[in-house]
């Protein structure tokens, strides 16, 4: 087994085989739940959207570190039933994350696992391959399955990260994770994202904001928490931000024979301008879009984003 650190950056790899297992569909929302088995037996779930549309590219949507599938609903929507062609997508929640099982070991919270987790959900769903958008975390996860799978990709977007991430950027999310607060409502939810957000995101509306906090957090009860494990921030606080981070060149470069659409918001913090140069002269064909208005990570319903995605697929062959 290659070695891991503590943010779960892969050091070596190692080819991971998924096992099938039955899902067990539910009704949420506008797409339909679907729960899976990981290697380890941990329940896990994704949100499925327009399952019937079988004739192009199926999409896989991953989310950042802290982050779940609802990130991708209205992106999701777009490209099931406005875009064309339509396209089945399916947005994964992480372990730890949304409606997915806590891991009681939190050290398994790392990119490789995860990896081999959304192998075995694509097992279990019947899809050998597809287009891959991955927002921060899950553009890592992406990077990773150019060594461990790399059949398993058509196309990624990657949206807002490299394989260089920045010291601060990293710094700003340990941070917020560390020091979440507990909102009695879900006006004070919106007003914490906002106050955490808002320098990097001058051109979200109020609307914006609502979004954000309702994807973030969850009611139970009467209780808005954050919708992941609190244990997801040990691995963060091992880090030792002082030493240099590894690098994902490598599997980046793996992936110089997909088609890669590049999504960098203006204010980011964690993708700098010179990571994304270098990107471009190891992938000449890959393209770039940068956000303006948005920092880390942009939100992909949002400033033409989902069309500029659906041109890119198009261009894509099955």
């Amino acid at each position: 087994m290659g070695r891991i650190n503590t943010y779960g950056l892969p050091m070596t790899f190692f080819k991971l085989k998924a096992k099938a297992k039955d899902t067990e569909p539910a009704e949420t929302g506008p797409g339909e739940s679907v729960f899976f088995s990981a290697p380890d037996g941990l329940k896990l779930h994704a949100v499925e959207y327009g399952r019937e549309n079988r004739d192009a590219l199926p999409v896989i949507c991953l989310a950042g570190l802290s982050r779940n599938s609802r990130d991708f609903e209205r992106l999701a929507i777009f490209l099931s039933e406005k875009a064309a062609p339509k396209r089945r997508v399916i947005c994964f929640d992480y372990r730890g994350r949304g409606l997915s099982a806590h891991d009681p070991d939190w050290k398994n919270y790392n990119v490789i696992t995860e990896a081999e987790d959304l192998l075995a959900g694509m097992t279990a769903l019947g899809i050998a391959h597809a287009a891959i958008i991955g927002t921060s975390r899950g553009g890592l996860i992406a990077m990773a399955l150019s060594a461990m799978r790399p059949g398993a990709l058509k196309a990624v977007t990657l949206n807002d990260v490299g394989p260089v991430i920045e010291g601060d950027g990293l710094a700003t999310i340990r941070a917020m994770l560390t020091q979440l607060p507990k909102p009695k409502n879900w006006d004070e939810a919106i007003a914490i994202q906002k106050t955490a957000m808002g320098k990097a995101f001058p051109a979200f509306s109020q609307e914006d904001w609502a979004f954000e906090a309702h994807a973030k957090y969850r009611q139970i009860g009467r209780k808005i928490r954050p919708d992941h494990d609190p244990n997801l921030v040990k691995p963060l606080a091992e880090i030792d931000l002082g030493e240099k981070l590894p690098e994902m060149w490598t599997q980046f470069i793996g992936l110089t024979k997909t088609p890669v659409l590049l999504l960098r918001g203006e204010h980011s913090g964690l993708l700098s301008k010179k990571t994304v140069e270098a990107m471009s002269a190891h992938h000449p064909g890959m393209q770039v879009m940068e956000i303006t208005g948005q920092g880390h990570p942009p939100l992909l319903h949002k400033d033409g984003i989902p069309e500029a995605i659906e041109r890119f697929l198009g261009g894509v062959s099955d």
